[in-house]
């Protein structure tokens, strides 16, 4: 079997399998069935009780000067697949529909090349539970995980981007992504006849004027040149049309492009809630959830480095990148280890978390050669 083909094989193995955050067990055997087949004396494989579902490889350095550290997430979202593909999920219900198969692909790639080519530094593999929710990063990192030999000096990680030619990448120094902090707010109202809505506190109407007012927080309260997202997904109150329901629950998400701005957004969203729950005398129960989901900053000097070794290869596709509001909890450990996310082009009509996306396969061979020789670049760098 060829390396494209591997690689191949990888995806559509793992795109059968998908599960949510915390429960990936089937992918977890099938990753650590993988690693195992190639198990050098270099090579230490680790499992974690606490987080069970995690694996991390370790690849000792012929002559390290630094350990260098990559990530790939490991969970699927909770949709029910429309590609058609022969290799759909098996799992209904759940899906790879943000190419989290993808990741741990070129991840598998690179563990199986420098198993059989020892590198000069340090290498740490992080497959990681979690990242679409539950916040897998943070709790693996405040378990203690990266401590001693696993703690890399530099960290990296890729994200699938459909509007991008296959194998395209694409950076930036600075913010990448936004950090986001998600909303859950239940309004507490008093139900009635809907003949006699002066009897009643109706909290459908509260909600409408609750999410109304909330656009002007980005419109009114952030600047324009730096930008926000406040965006409620989900509503939910109500039974038939003659009912006024004692109670609406809103779901929604809060995206900026710095911790600082997040928290101006999420101190601006309290005091708006404060203030209709009293105009309208009912009662708003307001949780803001932020977990690991802060802004993801490149690391200039090591972004740069990125910078440089794609202007050494023409080969190697490559286009700047503008900061999105897309949220990865791959920012959390940026903001503990310093380190670079880049976009990996995989070319689809269908935007991330589609139940329809379908990534284009020929994006995996250039996405794996252009990790794999930037590592063996940057172990050349003193």
């Amino acid at each position: 079997m060829t390396a494209v083909e591997e690689l191949t094989t990888y995806r559509r193995a793992l795109h059968q399998i998908p599960e949510l955050a915390m429960q990936e067990f089937q992918t977890h055997a099938y990753l650590l069935k993988q690693v195992r087949d190639w198990q050098a004396p270099f090579m230490t494989i680790r499992e974690v009780p606490e987080l069970p579902t995690a694996l991390f490889i370790y690849i000792e350095g012929t002559a390290p000067k630094r350990t260098i550290g990559y990530r790939a997430d490991i969970d699927a979202l909770p949709l029910d697949e429309a590609t058609g593909l022969s290799f759909a999920s098996q799992h209904a219900g759940v899906m790879h529909a943000c190419g989290h198969d993808v990741h741990m692909s070129l991840a598998l790639g690179l563990v199986h090349y420098f198993a059989e080519n020892q590198p000069s530094d340090n290498l740490v593999f992080f497959f990681q539970p979690a990242e679409e929710d539950k916040s897998g990063g943070k709790v693996a990192y405040d378990l203690g995980l990266f401590e001693g030999k696993w703690r890399p000096d530099e960290f990296y990680a890729v994200h699938d981007q459909p509007s991008l030619p296959a194998g395209t990448f694409s950076t930036r120094i600075g913010t990448l992504f936004a950090g986001t902090a998600e909303l859950y707010i239940s309004i507490q109202g008093v139900g009635g006849h809907a003949a006699y809505p002066n009897v009643t506190k109706d909290p459908i109407v509260v909600a409408a004027q609750l999410i109304s007012t909330l656009q002007t927080v980005v419109s009114r309260n952030v600047d324009p040149i730096k930008g926000g997202v406040v965006t409620i997904g989900s509503i939910h109150g109500g039974t038939r049309t003659n009912i006024i329901p004692e109670q609406v629950d809103l779901q929604g998400t809060i995206r900026s492009l710095t911790q600082s701005g997040l928290q101006t957004m999420i101190e601006r969203v309290q005091t708006i809630v404060a203030g209709v729950a009293a105009a309208f005398d009912v009662v708003i129960d307001l949780r803001v959830e932020t977990g690991s989901y802060l802004p993801v900053e490149n690391e200039a000097s090591l972004t740069q480095n990125w910078l440089d070794f794609f202007a050494k290869r023409p080969d190697i596709a490559f286009v700047p990148s503008e900061p999105a509001m897309t949220g990865e909890d791959f920012g959390y450990l940026l903001q503990q280890i310093p380190g670079t996310m880049l976009w990996l082009g995989v070319d689809d009509v269908n935007p991330l978390h589609s139940p329809h996306l379908n990534i284009d396969e020929a994006a995996l061979w250039p996405g794996f050669v252009g990790l794999r020789d930037f590592l063996i670049w940057r172990m050349e760098q003193i």
